[in-house]
């Protein structure tokens, strides 16, 4: 995969957040703001960009829940939801996720292992001005890189890996998130930072060429 398709992972979902925002810029500011609810609403609301042939997503039965499943064969496309939500009110952003097929230990600091099982993206969307968009990436590691963060090797001015967890949390297992994205994205950017723009949810395995799956369940930001 070239660089320049690489790039485009960010630069596509920046200019199509602005234009979505044009029509809607509502800013959500409450307790508790849902980013999905897969049993009510299956996948309404969020949008499929392809960059590399397309991941299979579907919402599938756990138990008496449903969850987000993602299957990637040398593939790339991510779900994209436009939801503007003011950090100082609900900074904080709850999932749960698991690997259910896992990649091997890749070089993710390199463009040809820049593939992930799963990753959930926060977007400060640039509008126009596209190269000014920021995206902090949450990963599960294929390696042993539980938390560390480094550039994104395809845009490392505008992207942040932050491995949330690694190979040695295991397959088939649930791992609950809680991670303060406004501490987070100011600790990153060294400036004050009111609201994110949009989630992606992504599992892609084009630049290494192998497969993933995981699992997801729904998102939520909170005050606390």
């Amino acid at each position: 995969m070239s660089a320049t398709l690489g790039k485009r992972k960010l630069v596509l979902l920046a200019l199509s957040l602005f234009l979505g925002l044009l029509c809607s810029s509502v800013l959500y500011a409450a307790e508790v703001v849902k980013v999905s609810e897969f049993a009510l609403d299956g996948l309404k609301g969020w949008e499929e960009h392809s960059f590399e042939g397309n991941t299979r997503y579907r919402v599938d039965a756990a138990g008496s829940e449903s969850i987000l499943k993602a299957v990637s064969a040398v593939s790339a496309s991510g779900l994209v939801k436009e939801l503007r939500v003011d950090l100082n009110e609900t900074p904080y952003l709850n999932w749960r996720w698991k690997v259910d097929e896992a990649l091997v230990n890749l070089a993710e600091d390199t463009k040809v292992g820049d593939d992930y099982a799963a990753r959930i993206y926060v977007i400060v969307d640039g509008g126009w001005l596209f190269w000014r968009t920021k995206a902090l990436n949450f990963v599960w590691s294929s390696g042993d890189r539980k938390n560390t963060r480094w550039p994104n090797a395809f845009a490392p001015d505008n992207a942040l890996m932050v491995a949330l967890r690694d190979h040695s949390d295991g397959i088939n297992r649930w791992q609950y998130e809680r991670v303060n994205v406004k501490q987070l994205l100011e600790e990153w950017l060294g400036d004050s930072v009111s609201h994110i723009d949009a989630i992606a949810i992504m599992t892609d395995t084009d630049n290494s060429g192998l497969s993933a799956a995981a699992s997801f369940g729904d998102l939520y930001f909170s005050s606390e």
